[in-house]
């Protein structure tokens, strides 16, 4: 059992709005890894960050993408940093992985990179713009295919990304 299609790319690209239409089109499940370690752990990831540490929660997140990638065959959605752990990016090779990607403008206007944003509390702009250089390419490097998110609708995203994949809604 492998997903029909990872969906990856930074905080607030919108993953899971189009992971979740994509799910409906495609007729199968959503799952989202952030979702699965939010409901493991009983608390926020941002709790898990400031409680533990961001290698702690990315130890969390290494096994809940495992799980996932195992234990689900519908549309799968990895959080921002999932792409930094190579064993991640190993068990990425041969799966539909779709790169969701934007610019910091476009960043701004969706999540106004606020607080509740663990790795962007301070100076937020200047903090996605490291962040993106640190992932752009594992990002890329894992990608099947990548989906440009500025100024489009998440229903127009979905269209691309089924079109790009080749893939018919059911």
């Amino acid at each position: 059992m492998s997903p029909l299609i990872v969906l990856v790319g930074p905080m607030g690209v919108g993953k899971s709005t189009v992971g979740q239409l994509l799910a409906e089109r495609l007729g199968t499940g959503y799952r989202d890894t952030d979702d699965d370690i939010v409901a493991a752990q009983d608390r926020a990831i941002a709790e898990i960050f400031v409680e533990e540490g961001e290698s702690a929660f990315r130890a969390i997140e290494k096994q809940a993408v495992r799980e996932a990638l195992a234990g689900h065959d519908g549309v799968l959605a990895l959080g921002g940093g999932a792409v930094l752990d190579p064993d991640t990016r190993a068990l990425l090779a041969g799966q539909r992985v779709v790169y969701l990607s934007m610019d910091v403008e476009e960043a701004v206007k969706r999540t106004g990179l606020n607080a509740a944003r663990p790795l962007l509390a301070i100076n937020p702009r200047k903090q996605w713009r490291e962040l993106m250089e640190a992932r752009r390419h594992l990002y890329e490097e894992v990608a099947t295919v990548v989906v440009a998110t500025d100024g489009r609708t998440p229903e127009e995203v979905t269209r691309v990304a089924l079109d790009a994949l080749e893939l018919k809604e059911a």
